[in-house]
């Protein structure tokens, strides 16, 4: 080999370890929200503010709109090491850490007032019990409040009973809050939802006003049931093992960052969620009321499921108290809300 040679390939060596740092770590994370949403702009954002403060050490790559399967196959793959992590909303943790539903027990909360409140004292709570399971989680993000969206209106409970409605897969709490009033709901994975609303499969759903407009579910239904039926929150989990196999340095900047963009999202969300309210009713959206005796019986029904739970130990009883206790701290001090206690 000439001389000019090895010089040459000496060159290009060194300019490839410098542009392909030691030991660099991408996070493949696969999510249901859909590319181009507010949720999807910020993640990415964040992601390339870790991978310039970590001299690329660190990165996150994205796969949206569901391309990875539903929520239980993501986990699966996050289990086996095809995925380091997912995006996921309260309610789908449930196979990791059954209590990070706690803030989507149907009908616990009255106003998004109830809601800062109690998050304000337990968020840390959740997030240390994800890490406790083995996940890392950089914060939570409201995904707002959540109605029943129907092609027939739903008012009182005999019209529950005539629907064909919608759950996420595998949702215990739900599946046993529907079991109260004899509706035996379709389970089906969020991927599957449009294509049921097409067919027929189903004409009843619940999801929050960004997500009906974002993923086309308002295209299949004409009422919506104002009264909110349970709150959603969204967050990402990666694998503890994984996460902390960074350097303490880098760990900090993905917590700094990510965190920022959860921050940011928990207060755009509730934003964009007032602004679908709005344009549901600018897109023909019929918004119908229940009555106060309806709105007890429902709630006095997601709460005898939740007792249920509890005993069947799926739930804690000890966080379910923490939860309730906060909620009456609020409502001691606010009796408006008290007021509307079942």
């Amino acid at each position: 080999m000439t001389h000019p040679r090895r010089v040459l390939i000496a060159l290009i060596g060194l300019l490839l370890a410098i542009a392909l740092p030691a030991g660099a770590t991408t996070f493949k994370i696969a999510t249901a929200a859909p590319d181009g949403t507010t949720w999807m702009k910020a993640m990415r954002e964040g992601a390339a503010e870790v991978k310039k403060r970590t001299g690329g050490r660190v990165k996150f790559r994205f796969y949206p709109g569901g391309v990875m399967g539903n929520d239980n196959s993501v986990i699966r793959k996050i289990k086996v090491g095809q995925l380091d992590g997912a995006a996921l909303t309260g309610g789908s943790l449930n196979s990791i850490y059954p209590d990070a539903q706690i803030y989507s027990l149907p009908f616990s909360f009255r106003d998004y007032a109830e809601v800062d409140y109690v998050r304000g004292k337990m968020d840390p709570g959740i997030i240390q019990g994800l890490y406790d399971k083995g996940y890392v989680s950089f914060g939570i993000s409201e995904g707002g409040f959540a109605y029943l969206f129907s092609r027939e209106p739903v008012t009182i409970t005999a019209d529950l009973r005539t629907r064909k409605v919608w759950i996420p897969e595998g949702d215990r709490i739900n599946l046993a809050a529907f079991a109260e009033f004899g509706v035996s709901p379709v389970q089906l994975a969020m991927t599957d939802v449009l294509t049921a609303l097409q067919t027929g499969l189903i004409d009843t759903v619940a999801t929050t006003p960004v997500g009906a407009i974002a993923l086309q579910w308002h295209t299949r239904v004409k009422y919506l049931t104002d009264t909110p039926l349970l709150y959603v929150y969204g967050t990402i989990v990666v694998q503890r093992r994984d996460f902390e196999k960074l350097s303490a340095a880098d760990q900090a900047v993905v917590r700094e960052v990510m965190g920022g963009v959860f921050a940011r999202l928990n207060k755009l969300n509730r934003a964009d969620n007032e602004k679908a309210y709005a344009a549901l009713k600018q897109q023909g959206i019929e918004f119908v009321h229940p009555g106060p005796e309806a709105v007890a019986e429902w709630r006095a029904g997601g709460h005898r499921a939740v007792a249920k739970m509890v005993q069947t130990g799926y739930l804690s009883q000890a966080l379910i108290d923490s939860f309730n206790r906060r909620l009456a701290e609020y409502r001691a001090s606010h009796p408006g809300n008290d007021a509307q206690s079942p």
